[in-house]
């Protein structure tokens, strides 16, 4: 009985580490692609999924990689570079809001980690742009970080929610 619960936590142990090993190799992958609308619902999915198959303290190491690596390779614009930390937390924020609720209810832990994730970044959006960036940029920074934050996280968690079907997560 020992022997085979060492096995049963080997494997999974193995499985984790494959899973996580997938997922971060979507994080390194999506920041390269340059649509807003494209790349924020499935980092946004990709972030969901984690938890789900990862974990928490995966998902949420996870979540601080593609606005560093998009920024990195120069896939970001250089005047989003004040926001990365924030859209970091904000991504950070979203997985642990998902985290608490997805097991009772998938789509109230989609929807709350979506809605403060988004709160999160338009609200410091808005002091990063009054105290760093140029006036005239404003409007355009500002308008990344509001309403299209909510869009894409919604639907990254219709994408998840679909994959994770797929495969009997959920």
């Amino acid at each position: 009985m020992a022997l085979s619960k060492v096995i049963s936590v080997e494997k999974k142990g193995i499985l984790t580490v494959v899973q996580l090993a997938g997922l971060l190799g979507i994080s390194v992958i999506l920041p390269l692609f340059h649509q807003q609308w494209i790349t924020g619902p499935m980092i946004n999915a990709m972030l969901f999924i984690a938890v789900v198959l990862v974990g928490l303290s995966n998902a949420m190491i996870l979540a601080l990689l593609p606005s560093t690596i998009a920024l990195s390779v120069g896939l970001l614009p250089p005047l989003l570079a004040p926001m990365i930390p924030f859209i970091m937390i904000s991504n950070v924020v979203m997985v642990i809001a998902f985290d608490r609720l997805w097991q009772k209810d998938f789509w109230s832990g989609v929807v709350a980690g979506s809605v403060l994730k988004f709160l999160f970044l338009w609200s410091t959006s808005t002091l990063v742009i009054n105290l760093v960036i140029k006036k005239e940029l404003a409007p355009t920074i500002s308008g990344m970080m509001s309403w299209p934050q909510l869009a894409t996280a919604l639907i990254g968690g219709a994408i998840a929610y679909g994959f994770l079907k797929s495969i009997k997560k959920i």
